[in-house]
């Protein structure tokens, strides 16, 4: 069975909206539990005081990894976008797309992968590229898009290669605008490159499936978390 027509009869039992919602809390409530999404007062890259910070270097063991990996693979399939191959940026990305890689195998789809290095090898098999040659429909994975800088340089490597970067899926994205505070863009950082390249990025949940989760939780004290992160929603949101 083709990539393609797997990812289509994926959603036959369910709206494609409805797995999507599904798959959205449930990875917010794992990222919770994990310690991977945090509460409390961060400076983000951007220099603003963020009341949560994602840090998907966090999902650091085996069970986690696993665990991320089946979010990544069922929210690519369930997306619909065709594609023959996998490419993770230097560094995260490497983990998260050979993880991704493993989990749709596991699933019966067994999708080549490829990662970049910083700098070429000049030894050996040389080159900046890992992994299975670049061709095809290739989907870029990766923990979230900041500035978007290392998935731009990552269609440019794919497309150099001769193949045809078709989307981006990562795991979450904070839906806030772009720009510093008095010069705020009227697009996130996610709607800027969408925009720039014309392909999709997936995600596998957003600030405010995060919000819908705090809202919804028996727990006081992520209840307690609502009034902050709507705040910061209200403010810098796209």
């Amino acid at each position: 069975m083709s990539l393609v027509s797997a990812a289509v009869s994926l959603n036959t039992d369910a709206k494609p909206d409805a797995l999507a919602d599904e798959l959205a809390l449930g990875f917010v409530k794992f990222s919770v539990e994990a310690g991977v999404l945090r509460f409390g007062e961060f400076k983000t890259k951007a220099g603003r005081l963020s009341p949560y910070f994602f840090n998907s270097g966090l999902f650091d063991d085996g069970a986690k990894l696993g665990r991320l990996a089946e979010f990544y693979a069922r929210r690519l399939l369930a997306s619909g976008v065709g594609f023959d191959m996998l490419f993770g940026p230097a560094y995260k990305g490497i983990t998260l797309a050979s993880a991704t890689a493993i989990e749709l195998a596991r699933r019966g789809f067994n999708a080549p992968y490829a990662h970049n290095r910083k700098e070429a090898k000049q030894h050996g098999e040389g080159g900046l590229m890992v992994g299975a040659p670049l061709r095809g429909r290739v989907v870029i994975i990766d923990d979230v898009i900041t500035d978007g800088a290392s998935k731009r340089e990552s269609v440019d490597m794919i497309r150099a290669a001769g193949a045809q970067p078709v989307a981006v899926l990562i795991a979450l994205d904070r839906m806030e605008k772009a720009g510093p505070d008095g010069q705020l863009s009227e697009h996130s950082a996610v709607d800027n490159f969408t925009l720039a390249y014309a392909m999709p990025v997936i995600t596998i949940a957003t600030v405010a499936d995060l919000l819908q989760y705090l809202k919804s939780s028996d727990d006081p004290t992520l209840n307690a978390h609502v009034a902050a992160v709507s705040t910061y929603r209200d403010r810098y949101g796209a």
